[in-house]
C-alpha cells in the first residue's frame, strides 16, 4: 500500500495527520483511544481494529481527496 500525505494540524510534525491510499481508502494518525468509557460504547469490534481521536478540524484534509 502506497500513502499520499494530505495533511495535518500538527506544526511539529507528529500526530494528528491523515493519509490517502493508492486504494482508495483514508489512514488516519492520532492518539489512540484508551478511555474505557468510550471504549465500551463502541459496536462491532473486530479483532485487529483499533480507534484514534483527531481534531474536526483535521477533516479538511480529506475533501479533496
Amino acid at each position: 500500500m502506497k500513502l499520499r500525505f494530505l495533511g495535518s494540524t500538527s506544526d511539529d510534525g507528529q500526530c494528528p495527520t491523515l493519509y490517502e491510499t493508492d486504494r482508495g481508502t483514508i489512514v488516519v494518525q492520532g492518539d489512540q483511544v484508551t478511555d474505557p468509557e468510550a471504549l465500551a460504547q463502541l459496536r462491532d469490534v473486530l479483532p485487529g481494529e483499533t480507534f484514534v481521536e483527531i481534531p474536526r478540524e483535521l477533516l479538511r484534509f480529506a475533501e479533496g481527496s
